[in-house]
């Protein structure tokens, strides 16, 4: 039996429209620029130098409360800082934050480290004779030299720490660390921040071990 006109034109129409439909969302598509991926750094892989600590010293339990960071560069893109100006490398992110970044690279440190202060967590918090508190104030990019030079990275923490028992502050005081990269690459770059927050990690370990002094 031959189908009536208007059930063929009603099929006709549906499959005009849906050609229609989908040449209209390949174009909507394609109006979405395609953009390659960020490349990804990380640091706090080296080692910092540790020093030698007297051997039979008695241990001590350290908390470690939220690393306060400069907000700019709290995230995970890269900051640059040009005289006045301040701007993020574009295509280039770290793997994560970079408080986060920092704090794994600090832990690892104090984890390797043969010296009395031992970090505790918040479950542990009876066994801490001292807070540690620290501020990443600067960790930048520096073009102070013009952008057409390697520039040198600044790292700069602040840490203070308290005793526990009574909150009393025993000792506060800033690390900086300022290491010129290589060459003027973002590759480079990453590896002077390596460098800069393994010099600032050994030495923020060493005056916590000695409680501050020195």
């Amino acid at each position: 039996m031959i189908a009536p006109w208007s059930t063929v034109l009603q099929s006709m129409t549906r499959g005009a429209m849906l050609v229609a439909a989908t040449s209209l969302l390949a174009g909507c598509i394609s109006l979405f620029p395609k953009t390659d991926p960020a490349q990804l750094y990380r640091f706090g892989a080296t080692t910092p130098q540790l020093q030698e600590v007297a051997s039979g010293e008695p241990g001590f339990g350290v908390l470690l409360v939220a690393t306060g960071f400069d907000r700019a560069a709290a995230g995970d893109r890269i900051l640059t800082v040009t005289g006045t100006q301040a701007a993020y490398i574009k295509d280039a992110r770290w793997v994560t934050s970079s408080v986060a970044l920092f704090d794994s690279a600090l832990q690892r440190t104090f984890d390797a480290d043969h010296g009395p202060a031992r970090l505790v967590d918040r479950a542990e918090i009876a066994r801490s004779d001292y807070v540690l508190k620290l501020d990443v104030r600067t960790f930048e990019v520096r073009y102070d030299r013009g952008q057409a030079v390697a520039p040198t990275i600044v790292v700069e923490v602040h840490a203070a720490l308290d005793r526990t028992q009574d909150r009393v502050v025993v000792s506060d005081r800033s690390f900086t660390a300022a290491v010129t990269a290589s060459e003027n690459r973002v590759g480079a770059s990453a590896e002077a921040f390596d460098q800069a927050v393994a010099e600032v990690r050994g030495e923020l370990v060493a005056w916590v071990n000695a409680r501050g002094e020195g």
